[in-house]
This record gives structure tokens, C-alpha cells and sequence, in this order.
């Protein structure tokens, strides 16, 4: 078995985190296969979503130290090792307009808790339990908590949680809006392929315009994110999905789309 593995199934594409005994924790070459996967769903119009998660009862419980200390390391390597290797997935993802799920399942601690906090929306299971662990080996967040959490909630609370390293239970994420759901452990993945296919059914272009719309308008003004939106309405409304889309609702059936 693949430390991590790639499939594609039905418009759904999953990234599995595969070192249960490891608790999930990643290597470089992890990591290399990680981005790639991302990119390859990019660009394949066989994938309409993507979802990570991970073997066993943990998600991800962040970078595999022993692999990441091997070997004498100087300062220009250690940051090497973090701009040209552990960033790729951030960047990656950063390219790729269609949804991004994390099933939670068990703890993500560290890296791992930033790769969950980079993806679109994240559900959790009963049993996760989520931590920026950093501070607690004395380093700083390396794989974007800095950016990510405090979008997520807010300033004050995204320090409390850096500065302390404080674990997160699921209800609690929930609340913070870290998590969007939580379920029992057993039913954690069947609800995130149950969301999952539902966006893989819906209209692929509309759905990759909203998801670029809302993460350029967070850095942008009114007048731009309006000027934006108006040239994705003009484009999705040129689209067959969206006459296809029209038809069904006068027939009142479910529309087939076909991601042109």
C-alpha cells in the first residue's frame, strides 16, 4: 500500500493520507505526490471535487519529524525544504477552482491542521480533535496557519489557538467556524461523499466561478468583485449546462450537466 493514494470514482477525486500507524504524518515524497494529485485534478475534467482524508483513526498529525530533521540541514535548507517542498499542496490547491473537501477524521495536529484549514470546507468526525502544536516544539506555524486560521476565526481567537497550541474538539471547531459539520465517526465519510456528489452533480463551470468569485473577492473592493462577477455571469450563462439548467427546471427534472 501507496503512503498516499490518489483515485478517481464517479466526478469524485480523494487524496488518502496512508501512515495510519504514523498517525498520518508526511514525508517529502508524500508530499511531491500530494501536489501532483492536485494538479492532475486541476486539469482532468473527470474530477468535479476533490476530498482528503486520512487512513485509521487519524487525519493528519503533520510532518514526519524523523524525515524532515534527516541529514545536516542549513538555515537556507530548512526554509528550502518548507518554499520548494511542504508549500507545493498550499500552492497547488491556491490554482485549483473546484471544491476541496477534508474529512476530518481524529486529530490534525501542526501541518496537519493547516492542511485541513486550506481546503474549501472541512466536516468533521465526532473523535477529531485539532491543534497548531507548533509553539508547543518552539517553532511557528510553517504550512500556512498564519494565513489561513485567522480568516477563519478572526484575529484574537487565531492567536489564542497559535500562541497556546490549545487542542480543538469538534463541536467546538464547529462553533468556530473551523468545521462546517460534525458527525458520528462512522458516518463522517459517507456525509462528505454525499455533499461531494451533490456539487459533482451540479453545474461545474457556475461552481468553479463561484468558488474563484469568493476567494478574489476577499481581496478585492465592491466596485472590482461586482465588475468580476458580472463577466463569470456572462460566461456561465453561454454555458449548455446552463440552458440545460433552464430546461430541467420548466420540466421539472433533474438537470445532466456536462461541464461545457
Amino acid at each position: 500500500m501507496a503512503d498516499l493514494e490518489y483515485q478517481v470514482s464517479d466526478g469524485i477525486g480523494t487524496i488518502l493520507l496512508n501512515r495510519p500507524k504514523r498517525k498520518n504524518a508526511f514525508t517529502m515524497e508524500m508530499i511531491d505526490q500530494w501536489a501532483a494529485a492536485i494538479r492532475s485534478a486541476r486539469f482532468d475534467p473527470e474530477v468535479r471535487v476533490l476530498v482528503l482524508t486520512g487512513a485509521g483513526d487519524a487525519f493528519c498529525s503533520g510532518v514526519d519529524l524523523d524525515d524532515f530533521t534527516a541529514g545536516e540541514k542549513s538555515v537556507l535548507d530548512h526554509k528550502t525544504v518548507l518554499t520548494e517542498r511542504i508549500h507545493q499542496v498550499a500552492l497547488a490547491l491556491e490554482d485549483l477552482d473546484k471544491p476541496v473537501l477534508a474529512a476530518v477524521n481524529g486529530v490534525a495536529v501542526g501541518a496537519g491542521m493547516d492542511m485541513a484549514l486550506m481546503c474549501d470546507i472541512r466536516f468533521v468526525g465526532e473523535s477529531a480533535r485539532l491543534s497548531e502544536g507548533y509553539v508547543r516544539v518552539g517553532l511557528v506555524p510553517g504550512d500556512g496557519g498564519c494565513y489561513y486560521l485567522p480568516r477563519l476565526v478572526g484575529t484574537a481567537k487565531a492567536l489564542e489557538l497559535l500562541w497556546t497550541g490549545d487542542f480543538v474538539d469538534a463541536a467546538t471547531a464547529v462553533e468556530l467556524g473551523i468545521a462546517s459539520r460534525c458527525y458520528p465517526d462512522d458516518e463522517l465519510l459517507d456525509q462528505t461523499y454525499a455533499f461531494a456528489r451533490r456539487l459533482a452533480d451540479g453545474p461545474p463551470v457556475a461552481i468553479r466561478a463561484i468558488k474563484r468569485t469568493v476567494y478574489q473577492s476577499a481581496r478585492t473592493d465592491l466596485r472590482t468583485s461586482l465588475d468580476l462577477i458580472s463577466s463569470h455571469m456572462a460566461v456561465v450563462q453561454s454555458t449548455e449546462d446552463s440552458a440545460e439548467a433552464m430546461r430541467a427546471f420548466k420540466e421539472k427534472r433533474s438537470p445532466k450537466f456536462q461541464g461545457r
